[in-house]
């Protein structure tokens, strides 16, 4: 069978991880294109900053192309045996060309508004969380300037994650998925 490559889309703190972090009991591999990029910092002995991320980023799109954090996810995929793979963080039509050599790939974009996403990554404690309004503003035109509008914009379906609780919107993202699969 294809493997059904499900690529969640959405400004940081919309909701993608809550969704992946969800649907892990469902089988579905979830693969974070953030933490490829944290990897990357490891092997780098570079510590996991906001600036050291966003900077590295940055650097790996340059060098290696616009597609090329989907690059470093490439051998997880080939690895997995599980028929539907999530794909946390998907922020370019570069990426998503290079997702659909091992997959049909559907795009599921999460929107939350600005208020919601600020104080849900207040708290939610990575390490390279804006804990400031200028951070956060940072963080979202670095995520406008590699492409994310367009993979929001192409998305195959979008979920609104405004006044649900975090079941319905894992319960949301899973009815479609269902939906594709079928």
């Amino acid at each position: 069978m294809t493997k059904l490559i499900v690529c969640l889309t959405g400004m940081p703190g919309a909701g993608k991880s809550t969704i992946a972090d969800g649907l892990k009991s469902k089988g579905y591999d979830i693969i974070n294109m953030g933490n490829a990029v944290r990897e990357e910092a490891k092997k780098r002995n570079l510590e996991s900053t906001r600036e050291n991320l966003g900077k590295l980023m940055l650097e790996l799109r340059e060098k290696n192309g616009p597609g090329a954090i989907a690059e470093l996810v490439k051998s997880q995929i080939e690895l997995s045996n599980a028929n539907v793979i999530l794909i946390d963080g998907v922020r370019s039509n570069n990426e998503i060309q290079v997702l659909r050599k091992f997959g049909i790939v559907k795009l599921l974009a999460i929107h939350a508004s600005t208020d919601t996403r600020f104080d849900f990554l207040q708290k939610r404690g990575r390490s390279d969380d804006p804990q400031t309004i200028a951070h956060f503003e940072e963080r979202d035109n670095r995520e406008l300037g590699v492409g994310i509008s367009n993979s929001i914009a192409l998305s195959d379906y979008a979920i609104s994650n405004i006044g649900l609780s975090k079941d319905e919107l894992i319960d949301s993202a899973f009815k479609i998925i269902q939906s594709w699969i079928e």
